[in-house]
């Protein structure tokens, strides 16, 4: 398969679309994302592993009431490459913002499959990127 001019625009915007409704508490929407299976690994965060949607849905809600949650979510440096009849692999930069201002830096890993809904990501990898102190990185970090 050729990804085209189209299906990376897609993909792209699926990208994004996980900032605009994490951040706008729009939750109910993340099917228009997600794979109703999706495997979402947020170990490297201390949320183990996520088994369907609705764990998904779960955890960002009890994260949002806890005040846990970012103010900000922002995807960037976009990278697909070509996996196969209607599959992509997708690896690309998180930027999260707390309501303090404090920024942490993430890696996506995303498994992102063709199906009868469009492009849906059908396994995330977070991967949390630390200071060499331990502690999240922050925009004095480069």
């Amino acid at each position: 398969m050729t990804l085209k001019v189209e299906d990376r625009l897609d993909i792209s915007e699926l990208l994004a679309l996980h900032g605009h409704l994490v951040d706008n508490d729009e939750l109910e929407r993340l099917d228009e994302m997600f794979t109703d299976d999706v495997v979402y690994d947020a170990s490297s965060l201390g949320h183990g592993e996520l088994h369907g949607l609705a764990a998904f849905r779960d955890m960002a809600l009890a994260r949002a009431r806890a005040g846990n949650g970012a103010a900000g979510h922002h995807v960037t440096n976009i990278v697909l490459t070509e996996a196969g009849t209607d599959r992509v692999h997708a690896r690309s930069k998180g930027i999260s913002v707390g309501s303090d201002g404090a920024c942490a830096s993430v890696t996506y890993e995303d498994v992102i499959v063709r199906g009868a809904r469009g492009w849906r990501i059908s396994r995330r990898t977070v991967f949390l990127h630390l200071t060499s102190s331990g502690a999240p990185g922050t925009e004095a970090d480069g």
